[in-house]
């Protein structure tokens, strides 16, 4: 179809008893309006036909509205209501509040093929479920694929749908230019296929970036289709393996007797690449598989001289007789390894030693010491042979996360002498997985897919199933675990045996008392570290923070190291990292996630307890009485601390989400002695917080009177909590009868909720708001917080703000 450009509508009065808001887009023969359902009270997307409508273009709209009637799907938009107004026809949706999958794909980034693969099982999930109803869709494209608050694909607009039982009538050319399919293309009778066909070039279009069937005109699109097939462009994502390949093509096949024969099959294939199946490996064979690796890595001419060099210098460093003259000769063997040394050597962390810069390798040696000489050249023997593989910018990816990992071990460690081995136990304890990237990078893409969270079965997106372990994904690939493979080369290597042991990551929860062992220690330091690392790397930004702190929580007792200096020693361990990645040489694309490892570990706005501009300052009064259930600020951090670790235990497994809520407030009721704690959540359709649910005095009565509007009225001032909420800053309020703060408290909270003190923390999703907790003390200053208290709040917030996403 080749749609005209009309004119922008004006907003229609009231059709029923719908009222427009805003328009959200327009097409050729209808707009569609964001609308009040008043006798609901929510929002819905009401679809106007353009004024003028013939009869035919009426009776297609109730078309329209009888087929999505019958489909009910998470994946599909539903339609509430069809009618007519004063001659004016109107179809009434769900308002899906998301951008449509061409908006997503125009405001970038692009998705990972993994996403990519996930967002098109939602959209074959709703593409099945209409063709078992006897509806074809027939006009498929991103512009008709809505994205919830979720991520979740939401297909709509089934204007020019057909159903099944319409295959002996007569047909028309009906889609899209470059969507359209050729049988569709010819004018032949709506089939299951010819969305499955649209399916695949969408699918092909999120993989490469670019659309496939591209043309200014659309009348040469619609020719291209039926006589030619349609394939892949060259230099799609290293994920996108030849198996993915074949799915695709598959369904862009121009026969559709060889196209997948419905969405289900196409579904199952791509969700079969996804998750391969998994089996147990045998102990048995792990010999075997090892020396079958070792050969095939063996026969990669880098290999041998990896080995060589790894074991010489391992040799010479561990060797009482050996001097520093005998390491530098090794070392000067090798001139880029001599050069990139000298480099490192002079960079910041190191001009402590050297006093100005320093030109030699005995020199180097002499003053960083042969343990910080064996990790650097060790380091670089490594990234040296990584460079010259065609994948090198994963390579360097995964290189640099261990790196980081060797880092922050040696910045966590409590031992100064243990510093280095600490550092090369860190990095080596995924040896295996860094050597799978090296050399085997297929079975290392697969091992990965295997360890994605698996979907639920029968179309259910409430959440992800727990993910399959690396360990287990490697031993189905490889034959045995990473860690097998690693251990056995570090054997082969000659690396010492307490290194060995410290490369064996340990099972089971973190311990709860301080490790006395220094080699259960180091071990439990390095999985920590590589830990911290992979959250990095894996995270975003914005929520990376977070989730440090409450690892530090979960690691400092077993590591004797306290939570606050986490924070410390990642920032330092990143600024190392960033200098020794200019040191080496290390380039990265500026899309690459390994950029996470070397950027400012800061909190965000919403991750932080920082005053609020309406901070009221309460002036010492000596004869103000504290509260009877206040407790002492050491006491209530430990009341905290040990809250957040049982927090951290029930979210590792499977959890409901109002238990840990209930858990997060107990907590926060009791470290403190507050009068009241209330959870608040956002309302989709008022938007306001209101109250769920609190611990302490009356709090039944009280919690279902907060009401904190998150959109704030033209014209009006916005009170003191919405404020709040709004901008996302955690705030405090000493003393609410100070003018400027009272003058701001909202009208519900001078009822029964008042207080003369509290707290607002508010809890937000990529810079929106959906929730808040609130305490308060009845006495002006009653709320005492020291920094570490605040710190320890943070973290509480932050576990909810985790439970949610999780939970979701």
């Amino acid at each position: 179809m080749l749609p005209s450009t009309p004119t922008a509508p004006q907003m229609p009065p009231a059709l029923g008893r719908f009222r427009p808001l805003r328009r959200l887009g327009q097409g050729a023969q209808a707009t569609v309006w964001l609308a009040h359902d008043p006798r609901l009270d929510r929002e819905v997307a009401l679809k106007v036909l353009l004024a003028g409508a013939t009869p035919a273009h009426v009776e297609a709209w109730l078309h329209e509205a009888r087929a999505v009637s019958r489909l009910t799907h998470p994946n599909i938009v539903p339609v509430f209501e069809a009618d007519m107004q004063g001659g004016q026809a109107y179809l009434v949706f769900e308002y899906v509040a998301g951008p449509t999958l061409s908006e997503r794909l125009r405001s970038g980034p692009a998705l990972r093929p993994r996403d990519a693969v996930e967002l098109m099982l939602g959209v074959l999930d709703g593409l099945q479920a209409a063709h078992g109803a006897g509806v074809v869709h027939r006009d498929l494209k991103p512009s008709n694929i809505l994205l919830d608050a979720k991520g979740r694909a939401r297909v709509m607009d089934f204007g020019i749908a057909a159903r099944l039982t319409d295959a002996g009538k007569p047909q028309g050319i009906v889609g899209t230019p470059g969507y359209i399919s050729p049988e569709a293309a010819r004018g032949e009778a709506p089939s299951p296929q010819m969305d499955v066909f649209a399916a695949a070039v969408m699918l092909g279009e999120l993989l490469s970036g670019q659309r496939l069937n591209a043309d200014p005109d659309p009348w040469r699109a619609v020719r291209r289709v039926i006589e030619q097939d349609l394939a892949l462009p060259p230099g799609l994502n290293a994920e996108v393996d030849d198996a993915l390949r074949a799915i695709v093509l598959r369904g862009l096949a121009r026969d559709a007797t060889r196209r997948w024969p419905t969405a289900k099959a196409f579904h199952d294939a791509l969700n079969e690449w996804l998750h391969p199946a998994v089996a147990p490996s045998s102990e048995a064979g792990d010999t075997a598989a090892l020396e079958f690796l070792l050969r095939r890595m063996r026969h990669k001419t880098d290999f041998p001289a990896m080995s060589d060099s790894v074991g010489r210098i391992q040799r010479l460093t561990l060797s009482e007789n050996e001097s520093i003259t005998s390491l530098s000769n090794e070392i000067l063997k090798d001139v880029a390894l001599t050069h990139k040394l000298l480099r490192l050597v002079n960079t910041a962390q190191f001009s402590h030693a050297g006093g100005g810069t320093i030109s030699t390798v005995s020199r180097a040696a002499a003053l960083i010491g042969f343990a910080g000489i064996r990790n650097l050249a060790l380091s670089l023997i490594l990234l040296e042979r990584m460079e010259n593989k065609a994948h090198a910018q994963l390579l360097r990816e995964e290189f640099l996360r261990s790196l980081m990992a060797g880092s922050l071990a040696r910045e966590l460690c409590l031992v100064q002498r243990e510093n280095e081995e600490s550092f090369l136990a860190a990095m080596f304890q995924n040896l295996g997985r860094l050597l799978t990237e090296f050399y085997f990078p297929e079975e290392a893409q697969q091992v990965r897919r295997i360890t994605r969270p698996e979907r639920r079965a029968g179309g259910d997106t409430s959440g992800p199933a727990a993910p399959v372990s690396e360990a287990l994904a490697s031993a189905q690939v490889l034959g045995l675990s990473y860690e097998q493979l690693g251990l056995g080369v570090a054997k082969q290597w000659g690396l010492p045996e307490s290194l060995q042991r410290s490369m064996r990551r340990p099972d089971g929860d973190v311990p709860t008392r301080l490790q006395d062992n220094p080699a259960e220690r180091q071990r439990w330091l390095a999985r920590a570290a590589n830990e911290m690392s992979d959250v990095i790397l894996q995270t975003e930004p914005a929520e990376t923070h977070a989730k440090l702190k409450a690892m530090a929580q979960r690691y400092s007792r077993a590591l004797g190291v306290p939570a606050e200096t986490f924070d410390a020693a990642a920032d330092q361990a990143r600024q190392r990292l960033a200098q020794l990645a200019q040191a080496m040489g290390i380039s990265l694309a500026k899309n690459s996630p390994a950029q996470r490892l070397l950027a400012p570990l800061t909190p965000t706005v919403d991750d932080s307890l920082s005053p609020h501009e309406l901070h009221a300052t309460l002036l010492a009064d000596p004869t103000l009485q504290r509260s009877e259930a206040e407790v002492s600020r050491e006491q209530a951090s430990e009341t905290l601390a040990a809250g957040i670790q049982d927090i951290t235990n029930a979210m590792v497994e499977n959890f409901k989400l109002n238990e840990v809520l209930r858990m997060i407030l107990e907590t926060i009721y009791r470290s403190l002695g507050f009068r009241r704690v209330v959870f608040c959540l956002r309302d989709p359709k008022t938007e306001t917080l209101t109250g769920r649910f609190g611990l302490g005095e009356g709090v039944e009565a009280v919690a279902p009177l907060f009401r904190v509007p998150l959109r704030s009225t033209p014209g009006v001032a916005a009170d003191l909590f919405s404020a709040v909420c709004q901008k996302g800053v955690d705030t405090l309020i000493a003393d609410a009868s100070v003018p400027k703060i009272a003058e701001r408290l909202p009208a519900w909270f001078l009822g029964a909720p008042k207080a003369a003190s509290f707290l607002i923390l508010p809890m937000a999703v990529k810079g929106a708001p959906f929730a808040m907790i609130y305490a308060d003390k009845a006495l002006p200053g009653g709320i005492d917080l020291g920094e570490k208290e605040l710190s320890l709040l943070r973290t509480l917030r932050n576990q909810a703000v985790m439970a949610f996403k999780q939970a979701s």
